[in-house]
């Protein structure tokens, strides 16, 4: 056999082979990768580039090697979900930095870590005082996780008792300017629908790069041709103003009418109605 033709057919196998070793061996972001898990990957890929042009090394000798280099760290990923005594060995644990707004000075030396790179990542996650945060902890993925001292977290709808409407997944129903049945279907929804809404939005499927819909069933397209504007989809915003307008509508009532029965009646609905727009108003922004 031509060398040239060895090397292809090796170079081609070592692919498929690093194709495969990462699936096994990596099933997080690579910024989330232990050392090992770099070294192991670094190993294969090595053992795969010097096995694809040295020919004198037998096939076999690299096959044995990569079967070790991606069986033995799968199964220490298998045994470090099983155990958490051999997970802390083979990972480490997280070793907090700060706390209580103090910097640990003992556990900065024993990482090596100097008061500038503590800073550094401190400064990375938007953070430019010590004394603002509450624990700092260094993970074994080599990020530090930051937790601010309760008065300088950012406020939250919670912390204001502001009631608001709960958000899920929208659903991808048109891509490339086809649409996507299952997930139309999923939602409860068809093509016809789909469709009409469209008409209303002056838009034709075709010229739809991307198509989705949320949970409260509005359409939002991006189009292949970015300089066409579409406008944002009214139905919320027309509600909430018909039921303010009803709301104010049965107070205007209340305060013209002399009849002291409607008056109350009148007064009472518009009560209902404004604890009603206080419920749905989360909903509707």
């Amino acid at each position: 056999m031509p060398g040239w033709l060895e090397v292809v057919i090796r170079a081609s196998v070592g692919v498929i082979i690093v194709l495969f070793a990462s699936k096994v061996l990596v099933r997080k972001p690579v910024s989330h990768l232990t050392y090992f898990e770099w070294i192991s990957m670094a190993a294969v890929a090595i053992i795969v580039a010097i096995g694809s042009f040295q020919l004198t090394i037998p096939p076999a000798f690299i096959i044995l090697s990569l079967v070790v280099w991606i069986l033995v760290p799968y199964f220490i990923d298998v045994l470090s979900m099983k155990s958490q005594t051999f997970r802390n060995m083979v990972r480490g644990k997280g070793i907090p930095f700060i706390k209580d707004g103090k910097v640990l000075e003992d556990n900065l030396k024993k990482q090596r870590y100097s008061s500038d790179e503590l800073l550094s990542q401190l400064r990375s996650k938007q953070v430019f005082k010590v004394a603002d945060v509450e624990f700092a902890i260094l993970e074994p993925s080599g990020d530090i996780n930051v937790l601010l001292k309760k008065d300088y977290q950012p406020l939250t709808a919670s912390d204001m008792q502001i009631p608001v409407a709960p958000i899920k997944e929208p659903e991808t129903v048109v891509m490339d300017g086809k649409i996507l049945d299952e997930p139309l279907s999923t939602l409860g929804f068809n093509r016809r629908w789909l469709e009409q809404k469209l008409e209303k939005m002056g838009v034709a499927i075709e010229n739809v790069y991307l198509g989705q819909i949320d949970s409260f069933g509005e359409v939002t397209v991006d189009l292949f041709d970015d300089k066409i504007k579409v406008p944002q989809p009214v139905e919320k915003p027309l509600l909430l103003a018909q039921i303010k307008k009803c709301q104010a509508d049965l107070e205007a009532f209340a305060l013209q009418t002399d009849n002291g029965q409607a008056k109350k009646m009148y007064e009472r609905n518009s009560k209902e109605m404004q604890q009603v727009l206080t419920k749905i108003k989360p909903y509707l922004k």
